[in-house]
């Protein structure tokens, strides 16, 4: 099954009297339970690729498309719903709620969706025990270090059971010995739940560490590569 398709995706943006060409008759499939990397130099596209993927930008032209179904000509609120139930995303700001608990964020998007008190509680502390915060889980961001902060963020991410998760940049704030964990734990997530990962990123460790790296220049796909991942 194909998780994700774009065809002849096309998006330009003007910055001042200069116009951008952010994707360029862009397209590219990625099968379900894939595990790809997004690469480019800063402005080469891949973070407006991975938006248009996950309903957060519309293309100019092209179809984008989720699991068989054509997004980019859905309503706003049909979007939201979109990514509420099944898009997990993971930003490199990490975009925990500050007054909210490890816990308490876990829990707000299945709160959003009307899970039950006592679902989101279990459903929460068992994503944090597979994310490895067992026992941080009633400590708020400013308690925790960034590599804390990144797995609280993705256990929000997957805890509502996305079929599809976006990265952007997500080990930019981290060390290396940080980041190797993170893109561990990824793949594991990967592994035993089937999701699909789609990360944009210019860190080379994270390029090593996946099957596919897709590689963007001003917007076009220049090479996609099949890998032994590290």
């Amino acid at each position: 099954m194909t998780a994700v398709r774009c065809v002849d995706l096309c998006k330009t943006y003007i910055q001042g009297d200069t116009e951008i060409k952010a994707l360029d008759h862009l397209s590219i499939d990625i099968d379900a339970g894939g595990f790809v990397c997004l690469s480019s130099p800063s402005g080469g596209g891949k973070t407006t690729l991975l938006n248009a993927i996950g309903g957060l930008d519309i293309p100019d032209s092209g179809e984008v498309w989720i699991e068989g179904e054509r997004i980019d000509t859905k309503s706003k609120g049909e979007l939201a719903e979109l990514r509420l139930h099944r898009i997990g995303f993971v930003f490199q700001a990490y975009n925990l709620i500050p007054v909210l608990t490890a816990r308490e964020n876990v829990e707000f998007v299945m709160q959003v969706q009307g899970v039950s008190a006592e679902d989101r509680a279990a459903r929460a502390m068992a994503v944090l025990q597979e994310v490895g915060l067992t026992g941080l889980e009633d400590r708020r961001p400013a308690q925790m270090s960034g590599g804390q902060q990144q797995r609280v963020a993705v256990a929000r991410a997957v805890v509502s059971r996305p079929t599809l998760v976006l990265a952007d940049e997500p080990t930019a704030n981290l060390d290396s010995k940080t980041s190797d964990d993170l893109m561990d734990l990824f793949s594991e997530l990967n592994a035993t739940h089937n999701t699909t990962f789609v990360i944009a990123t210019h860190d080379r460790r994270v390029m090593a560490h996946v099957p596919r790296l897709i590689k963007m220049l001003d917007g076009r796909i220049v090479d996609d590569i099949q890998q032994h991942a590290s």
